[in-house]
């Protein structure tokens, strides 16, 4: 825990992601990485030096088997304000539209409803689960398929909704997530998306787990080089602390 949340304190203050007075909601899709999110930040909450008040927010697609009542219990436990966005965007995208590439219309949609949502409770701010793997596959997936040097940023502002995403946990490796999840015994929801586990990015992830044996450091040097390029937003806010933990190498 302690680790984790040194890392992800790094995040927040590189990028100041988090002001005082803050209402911040999470995206909770009741997978791994937004539930040790969600549990982070409700841990923060407790000595980080700008108060903030945390409310999760899922997106309920309307697949059948997504059972969301152990997210709800672990909010509870936490003292967090959970809502549940009950939608048809499962049946639209698979059913209505027969979407052949489902993923793009599928993650619009639900970027849609979850500002709707939090725009409608008044909230300004929204953290996501995105992690540094994540970050380096998108960086691989945009530079493979479009062609194009780029990446999500730390922290972006949507002019529409007048929403800001942040994104703490892009110095956690996901193998660290996926041990602390374990480990906590966090309820994560199985997904029924048809198109789970069959995607461009498992594609990519699984490129770099066939590079890793011959090139163990791979994402490691990929993150901190869209760090230093910098790729567009991603320049650390804040100047580098003498013997501060690395984020490109969170084990040091």
């Amino acid at each position: 825990m302690q680790r984790m949340l040194s890392l992800l304190r790094s995040c927040v203050d590189d990028y100041q992601m988090i002001e005082a007075g803050d209402r911040i909601a999470v995206g909770v899709s009741g997978g791994k990485d937004s539930l040790a999110l969600l549990v982070l930040l409700a841990e923060m909450r407790k000595f980080y030096p700008s108060p903030y008040s945390l409310e999760a927010f899922t997106i309920d697609m309307g697949l059948p088997g997504m059972d969301f009542s152990p997210v709800a219990a672990l909010c509870d436990r936490l003292e967090v304000p959970y809502h549940r966005i009950e939608t048809k965007i499962g049946p639209v995208v698979f059913e209505g539209r027969k979407e052949k590439n489902p993923c793009s219309l599928c993650s619009k949609m639900r970027r849609g409803a979850l500002a709707n949502a939090i725009t409608e409770a008044g909230i300004r701010k929204i953290a996501l689960g995105h992690h540094r793997d994540d970050a380096v596959e998108t960086f691989l997936m945009s530079l493979f398929y479009e062609g194009r040097i780029s990446c999500f940023e730390p922290i972006t502002y949507l002019d529409r909704s007048g929403v800001t995403q942040i994104r703490p946990m892009l110095y956690l490796p996901e193998q660290m997530i996926a041990h602390f999840v374990e480990r906590y015994e966090l309820p994560v929801v199985t997904s029924s998306c048809p198109a789970d586990k069959n995607t461009t990015r498992e594609q990519t992830k699984a490129l770099i787990r066939s590079l890793h044996g011959q090139y163990p450091e791979l994402k490691t040097r990929i993150f901190g080089a869209m760090q230093r390029y910098p790729l567009h937003n991603w320049q650390t806010r804040r100047p580098a602390a003498p013997n501060r933990r690395s984020p490109e190498n969170p084990e040091l």
